[in-house]
């Protein structure tokens, strides 16, 4: 989204140190590095909320014992990062042919002081904003596989963001699978 720009690395299936292994189904590790510096809590935050994200739709089970690791290098961070990094995550488990159960895509809401909702904000507008939230939408009945928030908002408008978000991912998954039908129809 905008100038928000993530790359994404995928691994694997590979074998798993003993250590991290998983008996029933692939263990799934997200790295997430800032465009300077070490990472510190906040990517820490993000990294889990990623790796939950992908986990629900990664058809792990088909690979147990193994490992999959998955790394995105923020380049530049315009507003809206979460979701960039959440879009980049799909379309790498979709470009490395792994199984999933569904498609996924990340969308920010930010929801200004007078109660308008702006989709991919950027970083001049979270920092304006009252609350900013962002979801990540199932391909598959536009279904919410994960949802954070920062600030506060009412029930209702976090459900005007939801359907805000759920329609901005139709757009989002036509963007898919036109990527994927330039990339493979060479």
């Amino acid at each position: 989204p905008g100038d928000t720009s993530v790359l994404a690395g995928l691994y694997g299936p590979a074998e798993a140190k003993v250590s991290k292994e998983l008996p029933d189904r692939a263990a799934l590790e997200v790295l997430l590095r800032p465009k300077v510096g070490l990472p510190g809590v906040l990517e820490r935050s993000r990294e889990q909320l990623l790796r939950q994200t992908c986990e629900a739709v990664v058809l792990g089970v088909l690979h147990p014992r193994t490992a999959i690791s998955l790394v995105l290098q923020v380049l530049s961070d315009a507003g809206s990062l979460l979701s960039c990094c959440l879009n980049a995550a799909c379309m790498a488990l979709l470009d490395a042919g792994l199984p999933l159960t569904a498609l996924f895509c990340g969308v920010t809401c930010a929801l200004q002081p007078d109660g308008t909702i702006l989709l991919d904000p950027t970083a001049r507008q979270e920092q304006e904003a009252r609350a900013i939230l962002t979801f990540a939408i199932a391909s598959s009945e536009r279904k919410v596989l994960m949802a954070t928030t920062k600030g506060s908002c009412s029930v209702e408008e976090m459900q005007q963001c939801l359907a805000a978000a759920q329609r901005a991912a139709t757009t989002i998954f036509q963007f898919y699978r036109n990527s994927v039908r330039r990339r493979y129809s060479k």
